[in-house]
Parts: C-alpha cells; structure tokens; sequence
C-alpha cells in the first residue's frame, strides 16, 4: 500500500469511527453484508467440520468475523488492519468475550507482511479490496493464504456504484484526505482466484455489493 494511502487509511478509520463500529456491532450485530459473509462461510464449513480451523481477517476492522466465528465454526483467528484504532478496539472486545489467547493481532499492509503471515484454514477480506489499489497483487496474495475457505465483499460493478465511488473520492479531495477507494472488476477478482485454485461455492448481491466464498479444489 503507498505510504499516502496507509496515511488515509488511519485518517479515515480513526478512533471515532472504529469506536462507532464497535458499539454498532454489540448493539445489532454484523452488517448486512457482513453477516451475509458469514452465513456463506458457514455453509461450507457446516458441511464439514474439522478441528483446528483457523481463521486469518485481513483489514478486519473491529474483529466482526472472527468474534462471530470464534463461537462456533474456527478455533483460533489472525486479525490483520493497518487502522492502530481499529486494532484497539478489536482488542477491546476480544478481551471483552473471553477470547483472549485465540487471536493474534498485526498491523500493517497485508501485502508488505504476507511473507510473515502463516497460511489459514479460511482468510476473509470484508470490503477491503475496494481500498487497495493492486487488487491482483492483495487478492493473488491473500489467496495463496487460503488452505480451504476464501470469503470478499467487494462492490458490484454497476454504473451507480461507480458513481458513489468517484463521489467519494471526490470528497477525499476536498477533505484534502489521501485515503481513496476503488471499484475493481468482479470478473477480474473472479479470474484472480480461480488461477489461485479456488472455485465460486456462494455468491450473493446487495444493492451496492457482491458477497462470494471460493473453496480450493
């Protein structure tokens, strides 16, 4: 990630913003698309349970996924976010719901530190690939983490969200903010993984976003 957009990036997702999320999540739970991730991986991972399955949340946020899945469906979590705000308040409830031990926190770019990061049972990307540039280099990356399960929510490739986006960036401008966002191809992303050995197993639109889970082989 450029140094100006990991800039954005703890600009954007600050202390009041993760702190929003936070008390949004134990309030109503996950957001739609979100829990709509959830519930997709869940499909998969019902149909064959396995010990040890471990998780690994790239721009994670507050934790969302994996304090979900830690409950029932994974028994340890990597929680990736180049947001010190985020991480706090990741932390914050991981302490919160006794799961203490279960998740190891890091932050930065996932693409400068996946060769520190150790492939996971399932890696997850919560609208995360619409704030970074490279999308083949994240997604090839992260996909090559994937031993079982991949899961992304990305935006839909319509003329009304490029639109939102080219707002939003517009309003980054006048905030004078670095941080950008980006509408990648979901046939590219979809191509991206398939050469990664993964095959679409669930997929699922909002109004606004696409929601898939690859499985490998």
């Amino acid at each position: 990630m450029t140094c100006s957009q990991c800039s954005g990036i703890e600009e954007q997702f600050n202390d009041a913003i993760a702190r929003k999320s936070l008390k949004r999540f134990r309030r109503r739970g996950p957001d739609r698309t979100t829990r709509l991730l959830i519930e997709g991986l869940r499909l998969v991972l019902d149909r064959d349970r396995k010990p040890g399955t471990r998780l690994l949340d790239i721009g994670a946020g507050v934790g969302v996924i994996h304090h979900v899945l830690l409950t029932d469906s994974v028994e340890r979590a990597v929680h990736i976010d180049a947001s010190t705000a985020h991480l706090a308040a990741a932390r914050e409830e991981t302490e919160r719901r006794g799961h203490n031990g279960l998740v190891e926190f890091m932050r930065g770019d996932f693409v400068d530190i996946a060769d520190q990061v150790a492939p996971a049972d399932v890696v997850t990307l919560d609208r995360v690939i619409c704030c970074y540039h490279d999308m083949p280099r994240l997604v090839r990356l992260s996909a090559g983490h994937a031993r079982r399960l991949y899961g992304a929510v990305y935006p839909r490739g319509t003329r009304l969200m490029r639109a939102g986006i080219f707002a939003i960036n517009v309003l980054m401008r006048i905030k004078r903010s670095p941080f950008r966002t980006f509408q990648h191809n979901p046939a590219e992303i979809d191509a991206v993984l398939r050469a990664a050995g993964l095959q679409r197993r669930h997929i699922q639109r909002t109004f606004g976003w696409e929601i898939v889970v690859y499985e490998r082989g």
